[in-house]
């Protein structure tokens, strides 16, 4: 009898299986929002869990105010021996942040005929809002025109809302005056 030795060389060359999930991704105080690998992985496997763990990476994993609305980030997954797969998954960021409003008291003097007027942007003080890559703040107020049964302090709200439909209110107190000799 006789005998000889061969080397097998075991190699894995399968992919792993990837599997995606979507995700939505609040934007905080700041206007910014994160996610990891690990959030979008969905239970992506391989045949050759003893050849070390699955790595992930993804493309993107910070978003902000300039990504609101659908977003296709790539999950990478790679095996032990270096076997790697993708899948992607849609990453919805939003802006669930009330803006901050801020108002100011006023006085309005009537004119001639007995009648003042003032603006929202007359009692904005400076109001804000975590994303303003968003669009502009629309200000609305509750009241804007006075006349002489108006006199004295009166109470009007201020509205804020940001380009994605979170708004927020102040009041602000307005005070009517006639200060127009009579004639």
């Amino acid at each position: 009898s006789a005998s000889c030795t061969s080397t097998v060389t075991v190699v894995d060359n399968i992919d792993p299986a990837v599997v995606c999930q979507d995700l939505t991704v609040n934007l905080d105080a700041s206007g910014n929002g994160s996610i990891t690998a690990a959030m979008v992985n969905n239970g992506s496997t391989d045949n050759c869990t003893a050849a070390g763990a699955l790595t992930l990476s993804l493309n993107q994993t910070s978003f902000d105010c300039t990504d609101l609305g659908a977003n296709t980030v790539t999950l990478t997954v790679t095996d032990g021996s270096g076997n790697s797969s993708t899948c992607t998954a849609t990453i919805t960021v939003v802006d669930n942040i009330d803006p901050a409003v801020v108002c100011q008291d006023l006085t309005v003097n009537l004119d001639a005929t007995g009648n003042g007027s003032i603006t929202a942007a007359m009692v904005n003080n400076g109001s804000t809002d975590n994303c303003t890559a968003a669009g502009a703040l629309i200000l609305s107020l509750d009241k804007t025109s006075f006349s002489c049964t108006d006199l004295g302090a009166n109470t009007v709200t201020l509205t804020v809302t940001d380009g994605s439909g979170n708004s927020a209110s102040c009041t602000s107190t307005v005070t009517v005056v006639d200060n127009i000799d009579p004639s």
